[in-house]
Order: structure tokens, then sequence, then C-alpha cells
């Protein structure tokens, strides 16, 4: 049975490709709003196993919202310039800020629901914890350590601003992806997941190098991340997408915080070595803003209703390894 229209935007890329891969899966009809850039990128095979329902560049949206708006219950907004590296803070909150607030009013003034992320990166290295408090006092009492993580910080505050006003869409709800892996990101160069990175390393039966650790608290390589499979991510998403009635800016992590070398000896295991780690010095750049432990409270999503499971780490990239990164056709 075909079920209703859904927009993905960024629906080429990492996350936003595995959701719409997800959505298909489950009869909806997918329309995507990315740019796929030069094939050599290989976004374009994000994309190439399901059929999608339209494909919209992002300069043609606001043209096709006001063209197609009408065939559409849901927009799940995942585009953004999402380099924590990036350094032109204009370029930043143009995509990631001004995009998405145009995009939650249009869906306030037509009825339409909402789902977008955002990201761990709003609460910076962590020293107010990792809970997904919704009041506007906690939201802007995060202090992110990057341009990126700001205007997700920024995003979340207006969205719960215009809520608190009565100008929200009927359903919104916002996300905050912890450190996600798995299928669809070659394409994302140095911004790959540590298990896309290492893994040619592992292969090549090479020595994994690690960080060093420069507070007493943490052995090396026990700097601690909550990793989130992607397809728990994309489940997510597409049980919000069936109506659940759940506003408010949430938590999407494993909910278990472990340790880089704990991710590196998952990835030894899933190619069948016997792991071989070497700890190297951090850039002194890093040093002062290096987050040792993330880890995702997701007390309130699961009081909402979500049930769905969360991967284990070594199950997780054991799939990963085996299913895509190991063999010819790495894509989902």
């Amino acid at each position: 049975m075909t079920r209703s229209t859904v927009l993905v935007t960024g629906g080429a890329g990492f996350i936003g490709s595995n959701v719409a891969a997800s959505l298909i899966e489950k009869g909806y009809q997918v329309v995507v709003c990315d740019r796929l850039r030069e094939s050599a990128s290989g976004k374009w095979r994000n994309l190439a196993k399901y059929p999608i329902w339209d494909l919209v560049a992002p300069e043609g949206l606001a043209d096709w919202l006001a063209r197609r708006g009408d065939d559409l219950d849901l927009i799940v907004h995942m585009g953004a310039v999402s380099s924590t590296l990036e350094v032109d803070a204009d370029r930043i909150l143009s995509n990631n800020f001004a995009l998405s607030r145009d995009l939650f009013r249009w869906c306030a003034e037509a009825g339409r629901r909402f789902i977008y992320a955002s990201s761990a990166a709003t609460y910076g290295a962590g020293e107010r914890g990792f809970d997904d408090d919704q009041s506007l006092g906690a939201l802007t009492s995060l202090r992110p350590l990057n341009p990126y993580g700001w205007s997700k910080s920024l995003f979340d505050i207006f969205a719960a601003r215009q809520a608190g006003l009565g100008k929200a869409p009927p359903q919104w709800t916002g996300l905050k992806f912890f450190n996600v892996y798995g299928p669809n990101e070659g394409h994302k160069g140095a911004m790959r997941s540590v298990v896309a990175q290492i893994w040619p390393t592992v292969v090549a039966g090479e020595p994994v190098r690690l960080f060093r650790s420069y507070r007493p608290d943490y052995a090396d390589g026990a700097q601690l991340r909550d990793f989130v499979y992607v397809r728990d991510v994309a489940d997510c998403v597409v049980w919000l997408a069936e109506g659940r009635a759940v506003n408010g800016v949430f938590n999407l992590g494993s909910g278990q915080a472990r340790s880089f070398a704990d991710l590196a000896r998952a990835v030894f295991a899933a190619c069948g070595r016997e792991p071989r780690i070497e700890f190297i010095d951090m850039p002194d750049s890093l040093r002062g803003a290096y987050q040792y432990f993330t880890q995702a409270e997701m007390g309130r999503l699961r009081a909402a209703g979500w049930t769905g499971r969360t991967t284990s780490l070594e199950d997780g990239v054991a799939d990963y390894v085996k299913r895509y990164l190991a063999t010819a056709d790495r894509y989902r």
C-alpha cells in the first residue's frame, strides 16, 4: 500500500539516504532534495537502489514547495553543512539555520509535520552533561565548540521559541545525533566515521593509531563516545514518520559510551585479525577543545514511546564491515 509523500532534504547524504531507504521500504513516496556533485564522489550511488519519487536541487526547493507542497505530509530535514572543521560561519548559518528556519515556518503555515537533524555537537565539551532538557533555559545554556554545533543549537532554540508562541508545525521533532556510523558515508572524506577511516588500515595488516590521552583519568585510547549505527537512527525517524505526537528536541544515540579502543578492537574482530593499536600525540589545536566523553541520555525519547533497539557496537561494526566495507558494493 502506498503511503504519504515525504520530502527528505540531504536525502543523498549519509544519514539522509539511509532514512530515505527505510521510508521507501515502508511504502512511503520519497522526494529527495540534495546536490549529487561529481559522480566520482559516489553520492548518487547512495540513492541508486531505491525508487525515489522525485529529485529536487536545493536552489529549486522553494519553487517546488510552491508548486507541489500540497502533496507532502512530512518534511524530514537532514540537509546541512555537517563538517565540524568548516570555518565559513556565513555558509554554515545560511545552510544550517536559515534554511531550517524557513522550512519550519513553511510547515507551520502549511500544517505539515517536520522532523529535523540536530546534533550532539550542541553540547560542546559536555561540561553541562548530555541531558536533552527541552526548556529554553537549558537550550540557551549550551556552549558549542564550533560554528557547526552553534548553528544546530541556534535552530533548536528557534524551534522551541516558536513552539512556545504557538507557531510550530503540528508535529516537530529534533534529533540530536551522536556519533553515527554505517553505510553510505564514503563521500564524506575526512568526516567519515572512525570505523570507515581505520578499516583500510586493519585490512592492510597495519596497526591502528589512536590519540594519546592528556587527562590522568583516561588511559590512552579510553576516550569515550556514544557510537550509534545508522540503521537505528533511520528506524527511529521512520517511527516518528508514522504520525507520532512527539514534539521537542531529543537525544538519539546508543545510550552507551564506548572507548575508541573498543571501536578499533571491534573492527579488528570483524576482519578476523588480532588487535594492533598504537598511540600518537594529539595535535595541539585539539587538546584544549577535545571531548573525552559523550553519552546520550535516552530517557526522554523512551518516555515518548520509542522502543526501538540500539545495536551493540560489536554487532553494528561487524554488520558494517562484512555487509558493506568488505564487499564490492558498499552502498545500502
